[in-house]
């Protein structure tokens, strides 16, 4: 076990360090468009770039408002059907008032 440390000889070896290029560091103006395109190229890419915000903005607003109507529809449901009740029960008793006052009374 003594050559534990020495790796096989088919065994790649690092021989350099490598770092990492540092970012270039773009003023706000540069870092909005590359120079190298043209004004017509520029504002089709802006054109794009917007279409798309568009498109998944769109989506992700009507997912979050769906998921707020149901939020909403499930905390209103149960006062919905308290309110649904109380309506119906009053509607019937109401309309049995009526049908016995229209009744003839019976000796």
């Amino acid at each position: 076990m003594s050559n534990a440390s020495v790796p096989p000889r088919f065994v790649p070896t690092l021989t350099e360090v490598f770092q990492p290029a540092p970012p270039p560091v773009l003023t706000p103006g540069e870092a909005a468009m590359p120079m190298t395109l043209s004004p017509g190229q520029q504002d089709e890419m802006v054109k794009r770039v917007l279409q798309r915000i568009d498109m998944t903005l769109e989506r992700r607003l009507r997912e979050a408002v769906g998921q707020l109507i149901l939020e909403h529809t499930e905390t209103l449901a149960p006062r919905l059907r308290e309110e649904i009740e109380r309506v119906v029960r009053q509607s019937v008793n109401q309309a049995v008032d009526q049908e016995a006052v229209q009744l003839p009374v019976r000796s």
